[in-house]
């Protein structure tokens, strides 16, 4: 039986796609206050401001490529069982090759029913108001705003807690409840935890890569003996 690698990947593995970090030190996201477009209230103050958000966010999204990184991730399930646990909404993880994601925070290239969040769509174009679901509700963006439930996060601590080795990605662990899923997988499971500005040291069972995630995840699978 193939060993369980679980990722968990975040911003920090997209930025080297060209894709821009959630959050800027200034706290603002291309230029707006998360808390107008990222937000059920945002969202109910200004409908067309965050609808347009997502749409520039999902025009950006097909002008990228997955970078190394991607791919690196992707070409280890050939030896390896592999769960993707990213924090990120884009389709990067997908489109280079791994079969099996796990979209905490929702995806870009879907919309759901803002009457029913089971009512989810795939979407490739502009999202604006008049957009409706069968029901005839408002479409909104697939997307785990501030303030609402993630509703994978539940499969995504079982998932974990069958990991026989851990690779942390691009992620400074400390939004949760995503920051948490570490938590759950076994004691002493081997932990490779890339970031260039890593807020945490190596110990006997974690090695610290302070790199960026194309270089750190290809030094890493040579450590894993894999590359």
């Amino acid at each position: 039986m193939k060993k369980h690698i679980v990722v968990l990947t975040g911003a920090g593995i997209s930025a080297e796609s060209g894709i821009k970090t959630f959050r800027d030190a200034d706290g603002l996201w291309e230029g707006h206050d998360v808390m107008e477009v990222a937000t059920p209230e945002g969202f109910k103050a200004n409908p067309e401001l965050v609808l347009d958000f997502y749409n520039q966010r999902r025009k950006q999204l097909f002008e990228v490529t997955p970078n190394s990184a991607h791919y690196d991730l992707a070409k280890l399930e050939n030896d390896y069982k592999v769960t993707i646990i990213t924090q990120n909404v884009d389709d990067l993880h997908e489109r280079s090759g791994s079969s099996n994601v796990i979209h905490l925070h929702g995806e870009l290239l879907k919309v759901r029913s803002t009457f029913d969040n089971t009512d989810i769509l795939e979407w490739k174009t502009d999202l604006v108001l008049g957009d409706i679901c069968k029901k005839g509700h408002q479409l909104r963006p697939h997307i785990v705003w501030f303030g609402e439930d993630v509703p994978m996060i539940e499969s995504a601590m079982a998932i974990c807690n069958t990991a026989d080795i851990l690779f942390i990605i691009g992620t400074s662990m400390q939004v949760y409840p995503a920051a948490g899923l570490m938590n759950y997988v076994p004691q002493n499971t081997p932990t490779y935890f890339i970031d260039p500005k890593p807020n945490i040291t190596s110990t006997e069972h974690l090695t610290v890569i302070a790199e960026s995630a194309t270089t750190g995840v290809a030094k890493a699978l040579k450590m894993l003996g894999t590359s």
